[in-house]
């Protein structure tokens, strides 16, 4: 039998529907058990056949979360970092296919002995050994399964749980499985059906959850909660309603509410205080009594599926709190803004941010948006690509190289202002990590070197850190002429002074950097560019208010 001082677990199914929240839901509860002083982590298994996140479209997939030891990962993992303080890392998150991936590796290696590999038990077991590799260390880890029971994909992953969780002792983990409630209008009533053939499901393959919770627009009746109970053999306490909120994070309180980490808490025999809220308390207050309004232009080239920007949009309202004012993001199509023009797309917004992308399409209108910010002096934000399209957008109409591109865009231009570093810079590739960069991502937290007396400076008190995913680079042949025109270095990297950060002198606030410092901003501590982005957004908000 397994020891109280082992790690426990967690393994958060979902049913019915894909889209139930799932991810924010398990942050929740971790978020909860964090609240209680228990060291939790958190991972996630994808079921698709892909190594990582890293080449598919945020139109199918939404964002690539970036880690700080580089992985490309599920953008769940960004609700797992806001929620709670234990960073992610690269064993926080694993497909199918990297599955495959390392057990083939293994084979062809000889590591099975000539064995026939099979899904069981060799992925099974392959699956286990990476969820304990990841939980390592840690009194709590909470497993999510992507996908929803019954799909084909995810039946490795629910079978290698079944078997982990007598592996480690049944009492050292729990099984919550998240399905739908759906309340009809036309019948007036929550209906408990999807929720039970959903249980029976996970039933047929040997699992029964310990916890339900339910998804629905309302409040679960009390009715329906105790029929969910009977039909799915759990206890009556162990069925929770997890209505709509107007803002996620009420979540923690409202599970907490009705108990389900005192529930987690009493099965795993944890010795920990009562829940401590308060910061979340904070949170919610401040999200729901804003003293100011702010309207932000987001430019970019997947603005009909906001969770292509999910960390930028979480990161402009954890801003919004931290200024106590209500940030409206406004997502504006870069493609429209070329045809259009900036002035008839981007006029009347308090401030624009063009974030980071890949790839032409649209990248003329991100040009035009930093021209039209720069010109008007209206705050603007460039991440990563809007970095680029920052220097881009000067190169050609401060410094005259009327031509200025990325070789990204133009293979062909005579002034590649942004490139890879192999097309320009053999001198810097003679030490450190970079002698690849021209085939591959500069991934993962990097230290930046930041210039005293700029305003990021200042920002970071000097002390900058954030995280990249990017393969083409400011071409430092060019910036004698940038800063010969007014535009300020004002970040390098460590090791190699590649250019991190810009601004410029004469403008209010006209900032860009090539990191993405939204994967590092929470509800709790903010970050320090989007709260000073959106102090900026205020202050210029006001202005056009006061007529000045």
């Amino acid at each position: 039998m397994s020891s109280n001082t082992e790690t426990k677990y967690i393994f958060i199914t979902g049913g019915v529907v894909s889209s139930l929240g799932k991810g924010v839901a398990a942050a929740s509860i971790a978020a909860l058990l964090e609240s209680r002083g228990v060291d939790v982590t958190m991972l996630k298994m994808d079921p698709y056949i892909n190594i990582d996140p890293g080449t598919m479209s945020p139109i199918q997939h939404g964002e690539v979360f970036v880690t700080e030891d580089g992985a490309e990962t599920d953008l769940d993992l960004g609700h797992y970092e806001r929620f709670i303080r234990t960073k992610m890392s690269k064993l926080n998150n694993f497909t199918t296919g990297r599955v495959y991936s390392d057990v083939l590796r293994k084979e062809r290696r000889g590591d099975y002995l000539g064995h026939t590999i099979q899904v069981i038990p060799h992925i099974t077991n392959e699956i286990q050994e990476k969820v304990i590799a990841a939980a390592k260390g840690h009194q709590v880890a909470i497993v999510e399964v992507g996908g929803t029971v019954g799909d084909i994909e995810s039946l490795p992953f629910l079978e290698a749980l079944r078997q982990l969780s007598f592996r480690v002792g049944r009492q050292n983990t729990a099984f919550i499985h998240l399905s739908l409630a759906p309340y009809l209008p036309t019948a007036g009533e929550v209906k408990t059906k999807p929720t039970q053939h959903s249980v029976k499901e996970l039933l047929s393959i040997g699992i029964q959850p310990d916890i339900l919770i339910c998804r629905s627009t309302v409040a679960l009746p009390v009715h329906e909660r105790n029929k969910i109970a009977l039909f799915c053999n759990v206890d009556e306490k162990a069925v929770i309603s997890m209505k709509d909120v107007d803002s996620i994070y009420k979540i923690p309180a409202l599970l907490s509410s009705q108990g389900l980490d005192e529930l987690l808490v009493k099965r795993f025999g944890l010795n920990v205080p009562a829940p401590d809220l308060r910061e979340w308390e904070e949170v919610i207050y401040k999200e729901a009594n804003p003293i100011y309004e702010v309207d932000v232009a987001l430019v970019g080239k997947y603005v009909e599926l906001p969770d292509a920007y999910k960390s930028v949009n979480e990161a402009l309202k954890h801003a919004g709190l931290f200024n106590r004012a209500k940030v409206k993001i406004h997502y504006v199509d870069s493609e429209t803004v070329a045809a259009r023009g900036a002035d008839e797309m981007l006029a009347g917004y308090d401030c624009i941010l063009v974030p980071g992308g890949f790839g032409n399409r649209g990248v003329e209108g991100k040009i035009l948006a930093a021209q039209y910010a720069r010109e008007h002096k209206i705050p603007y934000f460039g991440i990563c690509l809007g970095m680029q399209v920052a220097v881009i957008e000067f190169a050609r109409h401060v410094c005259g190289y009327t031509d200025a591109n990325s070789t990204e865009f133009d293979s062909n231009t005579t002034n590649p202002v942004i490139g890879l570093i192999s097309e320009w810079g053999v001198d810097v590739l003679k030490t450190g990590t970079l002698e690849q960069l021209g085939g591959t991502m500069r991934l993962g937290a990097n230290r930046i070197d930041l210039k005293k007396g700029t305003h990021i400076y200042d920002l970071y008190n000097g002390n900058m850190v954030e995280r990249h995913r990017h393969r083409y680079e400011v071409n430092s042949k060019y910036i004698p002429a940038l800063e010969e025109h007014g535009m300020v270095i004002s970040g390098t990297s460590e090791h190699h002074g590649l250019v991190e950060a810009i601004e410029l002198k004469d403008h209010p606030w006209f900032i860009a950097c090539q990191c993405h410092p939204e994967f590092t901003s929470t509800p709790r501590e903010g970050q320090p560019l989007f709260i000073d982005f959106i102090r900026a957004g205020i202050e210029y908000h006001n202005q056009k208010a006061s007529g000045k």
